[in-house]
């Protein structure tokens, strides 16, 4: 079985949508990456940083799903990460109401000695020194993948290209290729970036599907049409899981298997959106999804007739 180091926020959110609004809820990269990749079979730990407000409920949902907390430091006497967010109707943009760091402004990430071996790593949604950190302290990682956002390219760009340099795999959605490349075309885009040192770039298109390159190979895939978005909180994140959870499952990094990856974080995604938070994720069964499988090879093979 192959170990999967996972590093990212495990916080609190509110968030409004059209259909609703929240409390305080789980929320956090790292968590919707940990639940997402859950699903695989995969020794994973969470690297993260809560504080004394933390329920303990939240890190027993974690242990229950297999998941090594090991990691998570608890700072007693401090205040958990803490994000809401107001979106809009189209579900497609937000506006982040509030952004408390809490624990996380001194946080310096510590990976489990038994995991310091893992073959793959995933460097969810954070600053890259604590990023880079952690790829200081694993010995010889088959994968890396690096999920980052348009936030620490406006405010430590330097750094975050340091790490981008010593990655595999990057997934950003398509304004942050954009804004890192300099180039409107994502081919183009997808080309400058993979200069800077990853070798498979990951284009996130939101409800319009995902993009993977590596050197003149494309390949596309298209999100599962839905009838409701209730909340798309943490959809990215989950999407990152599933497609590091699948890889290191397989344990077969191949362009191929590649591919595969990008379809089971695009089926995992799709559950998430339907709920507020963690809860779809929280009670997802293989049943569903082998069942969302199958309708997205439904949506996605079929034989073209040539003249």
């Amino acid at each position: 079985m192959s170990k999967l180091v996972i590093v990212g926020t495990v916080a609190f959110d509110a968030i409004e949508t059209p259909f609703g609004k929240t409390d305080k809820i789980l929320g956090g990269a790292g968590t919707y990456i940990g639940l997402s990749a859950s699903n695989f079979n995969v020794d994973s730990a969470v690297v993260s940083v809560v504080g004394g407000d933390f329920p303990q409920k939240y890190l027993d949902l974690l242990s229950s799903k297999d998941i090594n907390i090991d990691g998570i430091e608890i700072v007693e006497n401090g205040k958990t990460f803490f994000w809401s967010g107001r979106y809009h109707n189209d579900l497609n943009s937000r506006d982040t109401l509030d952004t408390q760091l809490n624990v996380l402004a001194d946080f310096s990430p510590v990976v489990p000695e038994s995991y310091k071996d893992a073959e793959y790593v995933m460097l969810g949604n954070l600053h890259p020194l604590v990023q880079l950190s952690v790829l200081d302290q694993v010995k010889n990682p088959k994968l890396v993948v690096l999920d980052t956002m348009n936030f620490w390219m406006d405010n430590t760009l330097e750094e975050l290209k340091q790490v981008i340099a010593k990655v595999d795999v990057i997934t950003i959605n398509d304004e942050e290729a954009r804004q890192l490349s300099g180039e409107f075309s994502l081919v183009k885009a997808a080309r400058v970036i993979e200069k800077m040192g990853p070798k498979y770039v990951v284009i996130k298109k939101g409800e319009h599907g995902a993009l993977l390159f590596h050197d003149e190979n494309v390949f596309f895939a298209p999100a599962l049409p839905l009838e409701e978005v209730f909340d798309p909180t943490g959809a990215g994140d989950t999407f990152a899981g599933g497609f590091i959870g699948y890889l290191a499952h397989t344990d077969d990094i191949s362009f191929e298997n590649l591919k595969n990856a990008i379809i089971y974080g695009s089926n995992l995604a799709s559950f998430c959106v339907e709920k507020f938070g963690t809860e779809r994720m929280k009670e997802l069964s293989e049943d569903e999804i082998n069942t969302r499988l199958e309708e997205f090879k439904k949506l996605t093979q079929f034989k073209i007739a040539l003249k």
